[in-house]
């Protein structure tokens, strides 16, 4: 099993910068592309980046390109999101998350959520 710890949410004004953590642990050698995920109030789980285990691929929503950037410590076993120039639209519980088979197949293991909320 995995075990994902998402930290560094918090309260940001507009135009505000975040960094989030994923912490992974337990038999990370089953994942091969960690994601980022966000659930803003009555809307569904939207994806938002995601990144290979190895760190050297990335993608991201159209909505976050330019904006936000993710990366990787290997000798961590943690993935970053990088939240820059925050808007109010960002509001939203971010979620981690890890996949043995790649993107379009799924994700296995997530983490429980850190809450991101934009607001002067």
């Amino acid at each position: 099993q995995v075990q994902l710890v998402e930290s560094g949410g918090g309260l940001v004004q507009p135009g505000g910068s975040l960094r989030l953590s994923c912490a992974a642990s337990g038999r990370t050698s089953n994942i091969v592309t960690m994601g980022w995920f966000r659930q803003a109030p009555g809307k569904e789980r939207e994806f938002v980046a995601r990144i290979s285990w190895s760190g050297t691929v990335t993608y991201y929503a159209d909505s976050v390109k330019g904006r936000f950037t993710t990366s990787r410590d290997n000798a961590k076993n943690t993935v970053y999101l990088q939240l820059n120039s925050l808007k109010p639209e960002d509001t939203a519980v971010y979620f981690c998350a890890g996949s043995r088979a790649g993107h379009y197949n799924g994700y296995d293991y997530w983490g429980q959520g850190t809450q991101v909320t934009v607001s002067s």
